[in-house]
């Protein structure tokens, strides 16, 4: 196959992502193969124009040169982790059961099933990212500046909710909570839970509702010493509480499943066409 004829057949899976009526609507053949509907999943009603490369691995889509990846696999207490060095450029890390590039849309496509290997902290598996400096040491910056994690993504299938993001806290104390996480509900509302204290207790708020297989969008960010939540161009505001004031943070970005049984094939597939961060 010459390098034109491969150019064009790559151009030809590409995506397009078509409004009508004020509904996103895709071509046909944009459901992969990994995307059959099973119970708790839906068709695709969206999708990101495709400018993401099918063929390599997530790292020659997205910079995952500052991220960790956790897998829902290893030894009980001890999730494996692929670091940064191994995940960056096209060809870098992928895994075929739960992480790796969609074919047919080359999205970062992240799988969890509700049987796994977890932390010690937590009683749910997942396959998510952890936030890292370029240096491959573990970011951990604190609350003054302006921090921002921004995404594009559809969730594919997911048995209760699912965390696409997080800002988790890092140094500075002895609690293992986050500060905050975004949760994907399987009736389609995408809930905030904000951490009272660093002791734990969260308040939730349903910031939308976005129907399961569609693509959306957020913004997670620390601006002025207070949090700021975009969803699809949606923000809104909420205090930080003091207590969380002696701590730096990181973020986290992925698939952590907030259910558990002995299910393997039961869980959540997160697919996300954009993945960026920024601090100033």
């Amino acid at each position: 196959m010459t390098a034109e004829n491969d150019r064009t057949r790559r151009t030809r899976r590409k995506i397009l992502a078509v409004a009508a009526g004020g509904t996103m609507v895709i071509a046909a053949g944009a459901i992969g193969a990994g995307d059959a509907v099973a119970a708790g999943s839906a068709p695709v009603t969206a999708l990101s124009a495709a400018s993401l490369d099918p063929t390599v691995a997530p790292g020659g889509n997205f910079n995952l040169s500052v991220w960790e990846l956790q897998l829902p696999i290893g030894s009980p207490g001890s999730p494996t982790t692929i670091p940064p060095s191994q995940l960056k450029g096209a060809s870098g890390y992928t895994n075929p059961a739960y992480f790796w590039t969609d074919k047919n849309d080359g999205s970062m496509t992240f799988w969890d099933p509700e049987s796994g290997v977890t932390t010690p902290n937590s009683n749910y598996a997942r396959s998510e990212l952890r936030e890292m400096n370029a240096n491959g040491s573990a970011a951990d910056w604190s609350l003054s500046g302006t921090h921002k994690l921004s995404a594009t993504l559809r969730i594919v299938s997911v048995t209760k909710n699912v965390c696409v993001g997080q800002i988790h806290l890092g140094s500075g104390g002895s609690s293992t909570k986050p500060l905050l996480e975004l949760y994907y509900h399987s009736n389609g509302d995408v809930v905030l839970g904000l951490e009272k204290s660093p002791d734990g207790g969260q308040d939730t708020y349903t910031l939308t509702n976005v129907p399961l297989g569609t693509q959306w969008s957020y913004v997670i960010a620390i601006v002025g010493g207070k949090i700021q939540i975009t969803v699809n161009g949606n923000t809104k505001s909420y205090s930080i509480a003091s207590g969380f004031n002696a701590y730096h943070q990181y973020f986290k970005a992925g698939d952590y499943n907030q259910s558990s049984s002995s299910s393997t094939s039961n869980g959540a597939k997160v697919k996300f066409y954009a993945l960026t961060v920024a601090h100033g």
